[in-house]
Order: C-alpha cells, then sequence, then structure tokens
C-alpha cells in the first residue's frame, strides 16, 4: 500500500470540498494526511445533505478517505500549541482560512515558513493570496460565475447556468494535489519548501482557457448554446429516435468518413465543407441536415454505425447508467465505503500509477477518531493528552459532541 508520496506527512486544516479533494488525492498517492477538525462540528462537510448514511454525509465521505482526524480547538492556547507541534513535524500544511484569521493565530505563511523552512504550505482560497479580492469568500457557485463558464453554459437562448457539480472545488483540489506534489521534489532533493497558491478562481479560469483564447483572439464573445459552439464543427448533441447522443467530429479525414457513415455522401464532396473553417461557418445547415438524418435510428445503431467509422459518439447517460457503465467498472472507478455494506461509494483518483498495486481506500475517519493516536505519535504523554482533552484544548473520538453546532 505505498506509493510515491509514502511518507509525506500533510497536516490539513481545509474544509469544505477544495481542500479536503486535494488532501484526499495526496493520500491516495501515499501521504499520511492529519485531517484537524474544530471541536463539536468538524469539517462543514460533515453536515451537507441529505443524503446521509446513518449520521455520515455521502459528500464528506467522497473527500475524506484515507485520512485520519483530530479535533483541536484552535481558540484555546494550548490546542494552538499543539496545531504548531504538529505543523512543525510536517512536510505539507493546508489550510483555507480567512486571511485575517491566520494573521490573528499566527498561522499565516510568512510566520509558518519563518519558523519551519522545510515545510511546504498550501494557501487555498477563493481567489487567492493577494489582489484587491483576496479577503473575499469563495464557494463553487462564485467561481463559476465570475470566471465566465456559467456564461457559455446552458441550453441556447437560456440563462446562464451553474455545472451541475462541485467543479471549482474539484479543479482545485486536482491543481493543489498537483503543486504540493511538484514542491515535494524540491523538499526531498533540497530540503526547502515553498508556498503553494491555488484559488478556485484560478481553477476555474484554466478550464476557461481554450474559450479566454479564442475570445482574444478575435471570436466573437460566446453564449450558452447547448454545447454546440464549439471550435469544431460537427461537435455537439444530437437527437436519435430514442435518446440523445454526442459526436465529435475531430478533423477533415474524420468529416469525410462521417459523411459516409450516416448517408450524406454528398457533403463529404462540397468544397465549402472540406476544411473546419468551412463547416463552423454552416454549422446551422449542417446541424439541420445531420440532426435529421440521426433521428432516423437509434442511438445504439449509430453507436455501432459510427464506431465502425472511428468516429467518437456517446450517449448521454444518466447516473443510473454510468454507475453501470462496463468501462467505468472495469477500471474499478467506484470505491466502496469499506464499513457501510455498499451503502456508499467514493469514486478513485483519476490515475494510476504502478506503484500503487492496490487502490488506498480506507473508510473515512469519524471526528477525532485518531487525535490521541496522531498526539502519541508527536511526543505527548498519555498524561498530557488527558490534560488537554481536560481542559478542553483537544478532543478524542470519545469526548466530542456529536451534534453540529447551528
Amino acid at each position: 500500500m505505498g506509493g510515491p508520496l509514502t511518507g509525506l506527512k500533510v497536516v490539513d486544516t481545509t474544509t469544505s470540498y477544495a481542500g479536503p479533494t486535494a488532501s484526499m488525492y495526496l493520500a491516495d498517492l501515499g501521504a499520511d494526511v492529519i485531517k484537524v477538525e474544530r471541536p463539536g462540528a468538524g469539517d462543514d462537510a460533515r453536515w451537507w445533505g441529505p443524503p446521509f448514511v446513518g449520521s455520515a454525509s455521502a459528500w464528506f465521505a467522497s473527500a475524506n478517505r484515507n485520512k485520519r482526524s483530530v479535533v483541536i480547538n484552535l481558540r484555546d492556547p494550548e490546542g494552538l500549541a499543539t496545531l504548531r507541534t504538529l505543523i512543525g513535524k510536517a512536510d505539507v500544511f493546508m489550510e483555507n482560512f480567512n486571511p485575517g484569521k491566520l494573521e490573528a493565530l499566527d498561522l499565516d505563511h510568512e510566520r509558518l515558513r519563518a519558523d519551519f523552512p522545510h515545510l511546504i504550505y498550501c494557501a487555498m482560497s477563493g481567489f487567492g493570496l493577494d489582489g484587491p479580492d483576496r479577503t473575499l469568500p469563495g464557494y463553487d457557485l462564485a467561481a463559476q460565475a465570475r470566471s465566465g463558464l456559467m456564461s457559455v453554459t446552458g441550453a441556447k437562448a437560456d440563462s446562464p447556468q451553474r455545472v451541475s457539480t462541485a467543479l471549482s472545488d474539484v479543479m482545485t483540489g486536482m491543481c493543489a494535489a498537483l503543486a504540493v506534489s511538484a514542491a515535494v521534489v524540491r523538499q526531498r532533493e533540497e530540503g526547502v519548501g515553498d508556498l503553494v497558491d491555488v484559488s478556485l478562481l484560478d481553477a476555474d479560469l484554466a478550464v476557461m482557457a481554450p474559450r479566454i483564447a479564442a475570445y482574444l483572439a478575435g471570436e466573437p464573445e460566446p453564449a450558452p448554446s447547448g454545447g454546440a459552439d464549439s471550435v469544431l464543427a460537427v461537435y455537439q448533441s444530437f437527437s436519435a429516435a430514442d435518446r440523445d447522443l454526442v459526436i465529435a467530429v475531430g478533423n477533415d479525414a474524420m468529416w469525410r468518413r462521417f459523411c459516409v457513415a450516416i448517408g450524406l455522401p454528398d457533403l463529404a464532396e462540397r468544397a465549402d465543407l472540406v476544411d473546419n473553417a468551412g463547416r463552423r461557418a454552416h454549422r446551422e445547415e449542417l446541424v439541420g441536415l445531420v440532426g435529421a438524418r440521426i433521428a432516423t435510428r437509434t442511438a445504439a445503431e449509430w453507436q455501432r454505425v459510427l464506431a465502425d467509422a472511428g468516429i467518437p459518439c456517446s450517449l448521454v447517460q444518466r447516473l443510473s447508467e454510468v454507475v453501470t457503465d462496463r468501462q467505468v467498472l472495469a477500471r474499478e472507478n467506484l470505491l466502496a465505503v469499506p464499513g457501510t455494506d455498499g451503502a456508499m461509494c467514493s469514486v478513485r483518483s483519476p490515475f494510476r500509477l504502478d506503484s500503487i498495486p492496490e487502490v488506498r481506500n480506507t473508510r473515512f475517519p469519524d471526528l477525532g477518531e485518531h487525535t490521541v493516536e496522531v498526539l502519541a505519535e508527536h511526543g505527548f504523554s498519555k498524561s498530557e493528552i488527558a490534560r488537554l482533552i481536560e481542559r478542553g484544548a483537544i478532543e478524542d473520538g470519545d469526548s466530542k459532541d456529536t451534534e453540529c453546532d447551528e
């Protein structure tokens, strides 16, 4: 159960979804992730639901496998000192606090990197560590709106739509995990740390990179179009006789094969459609002709025809189909959460490494489940741990209040 990040110790104070996703990916790669949570409620995402399985949130479970939970009261000076002890022995510290709170607690990156030069400090925020809006709170919805992502998403001539998943959070988590992993290479070679500054807005701007580049190069400003305004034509969904499927014609040779395969060979011979620029200029006409043809047969029939011709296509699958998709199952993308009798699943990280032949998949931690264990590993004696619990500086899994603080 090793991996390239085996031996890396991560202290993660992030909440909600982006930060926990980032630290989960690091844990999947072998890191020891210590999840630091506040007393009583813990991570906000523990209470995101329904759905709940028992008292556990499915959202929380999906971003917190392979971690250990420690509860520390940062309002108590000894709790704060305890956290600093953990940070001092860690390789990576992750946070998504408000900058003012960080400075008040002496947990800002200037202070911690001065005290611990080896430390990789990963700051996760809505809008980044600098700029006029650095202190604004950030959530997925706001990032999708501000980045322009919503302005190009939705049905044609309809109002802008949010991509209906935590896209900003997951992308930001991936970006953070990538940057931290890169910083670890230098840390292991040179013994020095780094500052990783990752934001929801920056991640969504990266998603929008091709659209921004096209607009700045002279393309008209895009609007919601149901996915029919790609740089490529034909590259969108169509309604077959029974259901929708998408067709992606990626180059000129593919276009000629496509026309023959669907029974419209004359289109392949037209000089005004020989290249993508011409097809884009005639997109509306093409969509009408192709759409009428696709509507004459079922989606399954077109899948067979187009597969034989080497044309990328796919059914527009519902989630009930996604979770039973033969490729999804063959790749073991769905991970049953241990101890839940199959009632909860998470999604496997989107990478495979030979150094991790068996996927790491330990159950998400209960709140404070590992407080005593982790502190003992960091040199705290039994009597010291008992005293910290008594004064409320820390909580273990048995002493915590399991109800959410409203």
